[in-house]
Formats: C-alpha cells, structure tokens, sequence
C-alpha cells in the first residue's frame, strides 16, 4: 500500500513539474514576443512565484519520492534507466536554477523599463536568449525522463 501512495505522489509531482514548466515558459515567451515591458513585468512576477509555489516543491518531490521508490522495490541506483534519470534530473537542475535567475532579471529590467518608460534594454534580451537555450534541455531531459520511467529500458 505504501508504495502505490509513493508512485501515485510520483506521478502527481512529475505531472505538476511538466505541466507547470511548459505553463510558465509558454506564458513567458508569449509576454517576451508582445515586446511591451508593463506586460512582461507582470507575466515575469507571476512567473517567478509560480515557480517558488509550485515548481521547486515538486522538485524536491520529485526526487525524494524517486528515490523512496527504488528503495521500496529495492532497485540499486546503478540500473540503467535509474542512473539515466538520474543524471536528467541533475540536467535538469543545472539549467533550472539559471533560469529562475533569468526570469527574476528580466521581471526586474522590464519593470524598470515599464516604470521609466524606456524600451527594454540590450541586457534584458540577452536574459530572454539564455532563458530560451537553457530552457531547451531541461525540456527534453524532462520529456525523456517520462520515457525511461514508463518503458524502464535495461
């Protein structure tokens, strides 16, 4: 029973990482293109909380109720598929935490530009362009960790 309620938590934090991932990117891509710093302040302010509410617990979810498993099914770290996500999930990391740091830059140039009336300046398009690429493998790790975890290849 205890690992049914373990899987099931799981798969809810692997749900709510990829759901509110793709969320807050496609929300902040979409205020980035409108161009306008009043939109992108408050589109960035939104995101920067969901992802403190919603996201970085269902990291810790994530990985504590992963390794929890492997424990209940008595699974070494060393299977294949296991190490594979593994190594993902730190992927994951390792892009994650740049770009929360982007989102709370570019929130704070464009409300800075809002507030003064200026154009978004050089500094917040190169926060978006490392945001964009660092998004990109943290997405895929992210889509190839659903797979390893539902075909579990040897």
């Amino acid at each position: 029973m205890t690992y049914l309620w373990v899987k099931w938590i799981h798969i809810l934090a692997s749900t709510l990482l990829f759901g509110t991932g793709l969320g807050i990117a496609f929300f902040m891509w979409l205020a980035h293109l409108r161009g306008d710093a009043r939109v992108i302040a408050a589109t960035a302010r939104t995101v920067v909380i969901a992802d403190a509410c919603f996201t970085a617990p269902a990291v810790v979810v994530q990985l504590g109720s992963g390794l929890w498993l492997t424990h209940l099914l008595g699974l070494p770290l060393d299977v294949f598929w296991v190490k594979a996500a593994l190594v993902l999930f730190f992927v994951i990391g390792v892009c994650w935490l740049p770009v929360l740091w982007l989102q709370v830059r570019a929130r704070d140039l464009a409300a800075q530009a809002a507030t003064t009336g200026a154009p978004l300046p050089p500094a917040y398009h190169r926060a978006m362009r490392w945001w964009f690429w660092f998004g990109w493998p943290a997405f895929i790790s992210v889509i190839a960790i659903f797979w390893l975890m539902v075909v579990k290849p040897a």
